[in-house]
């Protein structure tokens, strides 16, 4: 009875070891299928990640996308639902029962607006799982933990990223960590009217050389733009953009030769000479009726874009995605009912340079706001088992941004929001006739739900002419700056604009402009600390 007590006392133990073991490999199992490492092999971690999610339970994930910009731009959002029947395309191939549903598509015109949206809703867990908006946001996102560090999941994808032009690489970072990749970029070209200079002797002919050499700056745009207007020929001289002084009006800080930014401090500067040459030539622009006093509350589809497409200014300061979206908005209404332009009046009636020198010595400039693909810090939180699957809800995000930013997808951005391609495949595929065809055609796999949102603006944008401005402009990103991707930015950028509005109307000569600025720069504790004034008002400096 002993023996057999002791055999029955050894093959329990035996068998409760075994059975220890496979219950704790069982665990060991279950644990490794919440997380997945990313080997730069898309095909393979998706799969990976895929089967790890199924074997959770997990059949349908559900992302939402938000973007904002002009009407063009809406593959800021749409390219993330193209991403997503990318990879559910993978899976059905390789046998894993799991799709990704894109619940929303929130797309607004303001990306100011999409910024405070998002800044607001994140932390109540409502903001979208991917945020394409501009680089200048990045910073304070991404301080405040809104944003996923995706730098160690880049790594893997090292051949990806390095398409990207690393400028734009840059721009997506913040303390020296990765938290976007590019979706965009541009140039903001001064545009000429053709036919306007044409009637005034203005002659064109090698203008663009003229600007890039310093030949021809502010104050030939000044003499040009006043004898439009005392010509009779136009309304106004000059017309430029409403609202935030950023980014296209800054543009004069670099243009006279000033800074923004110092690196060796870490600190925003009001660079007081260039920001009053500044103010000095909106207010004398203004004040002799070449630019209207009240710009800055215009309207843009009712009074700034008709005013530049109806030829009724000399000069316009504007984006490259003008380009498109004249030939897609109803803002040209001389013949009676507004309609877009097409592509040959475009060419016909646009002369475009870079952002010419504030005087003689120094050098033109164009300036770019990259918009970048944030990933949400809860991304996937919509999602069954969040807490126990963020690894790979969060590394699925990324290769969904990853997927969105195909080469295709950024050219078909590209042209037809006439934004500048942000990878040198996307670039080439611009260049390629067939495959605009085929764009123009829409005879590409893609989504329906995406064919149908772009295929009004494919059928009026996609065009030889405008793949030629897109190659055309492409030199101003050599000569392009970027506005400091500091988390105080913004709220300088908005003191600018409120000086600028001030000074325009009348308000405020060009001096106190630059004072009111340095006052309320000073009466903000948080902001006084992060900004350095630097220099002083010239003396007898004259424009034009």
């Amino acid at each position: 009875m002993k023996g057999k007590m002791g055999v029955l006392l050894v093959a329990v133990v035996f068998f409760g070891v075994i059975a220890s073991g496979c219950i704790g490999s069982q665990e060991t199992s279950e644990t490794k299928t919440t997380s997945v490492e990313l080997t730069g092999d898309f095909v393979k971690d998706v799969v990976a990640i895929g089967k790890a999610l199924e074997s959770n339970g997990i059949n349908e994930v559900k992302f939402s996308a938000w973007g904002s910009g002009d009407p063009n731009s809406v593959m800021r959002v749409y390219g993330i639902v193209e991403a997503a029947r990318r990879i559910n395309k993978i899976w059905e191939e390789n046998g894993v029962n799991v799709k990704i549903t894109i619940t929303d598509t929130h797309y607004v015109a303001s990306f100011q607006d999409a910024y405070q949206e998002y800044l607001s809703k994140q932390p109540l867990g409502q903001a979208g799982d991917f945020f394409a908006n501009s680089y200048a946001f990045l910073s304070t996102l991404a301080n405040e933990g809104y944003i996923l560090d995706i730098t160690e999941y880049a790594n893997a994808y090292g051949s990806v990223i390095n398409d990207f032009y690393p400028s734009l690489i840059e721009a997506s970072k913040f303390n020296g960590k990765l938290y976007g990749l590019p979706q965009d970029t541009e140039a903001r070209p001064l545009y000429i009217r053709k036919d306007v200079a044409a009637k005034i002797g203005f002659n064109l002919e090698g203008i663009e050389e003229k600007v890039k050499d310093g030949e021809f700056t502010w104050s030939d745009v000044y003499y040009w733009a006043k004898k439009a207007k005392e010509s009779g020929v136009v309304e106004w001289g000059l017309i430029h953009r409403k609202g935030s002084a950023h980014p296209d009006l800054i543009q004069f800080i670099f243009a006279f030769g000033g800074k923004l930014y110092n690196e060796d401090s870490g600190k925003l500067v009001v660079d007081v000479p260039a920001i009053y040459k500044w103010l000095y030539v909106e207010w004398k622009f203004a004040q002799d009726g070449l630019l209207p006093k009240d710009i800055m509350s215009w309207d843009w589809a009712k009074q700034i874009h008709p005013t530049i497409v109806e030829g009724r200014t000399l000069f316009d300061i504007g984006g490259t995605w003008y380009w498109t979206e004249w030939q897609t908005k109803e803002y040209y209404g001389k013949e009676g009912t507004p309609r877009p332009l097409k592509p040959e009046e475009v060419q016909a009636w646009f002369a475009y340079t870079l952002f010419p020198a504030g005087e003689k010595g120094l050098k033109p400039v164009t300036l770019s706001q990259p918009f970048v693909w944030m990933i949400n810090s809860k991304a996937g939180q919509q999602n069954p088992k969040y807490e126990e699957l963020k690894d790979l809800y969060h590394k699925l995000a990324f290769l969904m941004v990853i997927k969105a930013s195909d080469p295709d997808i950024n050219a078909i951005h590209s042209v037809i929001s006439a934004h500048l391609p942000v990878r040198k495949e996307a670039a080439k595929l611009i260049s390629d006739e067939k495959w605009l065809n085929d764009l123009k055609n829409l005879n590409l796999k893609l989504d329906p739900k995406v064919k149908e949102n772009i295929k009004d603006i494919v059928a009026t944008t996609v065009h030889p002419i405008n793949a030629k401005f897109l190659a055309d402009v492409s030199y101003m990103l050599e000569y392009t700056k970027l506005a400091p991707a500091h988390p105080k930015y913004p709220a300088l950028a908005d003191i600018f604009k409120e000086a600028v509005d001030k000074v325009l109307r009348g308000e405020m000569t060009p001096e106190e402009g630059v004072n009111y600025i340095i006052q309320k720069v000073n009466a903000d504790p948080e902001l006084a600390q992060n900004v350095e004034i630097v220099g002083e008002i010239p003396k007898d400096w004259k424009f034009p």
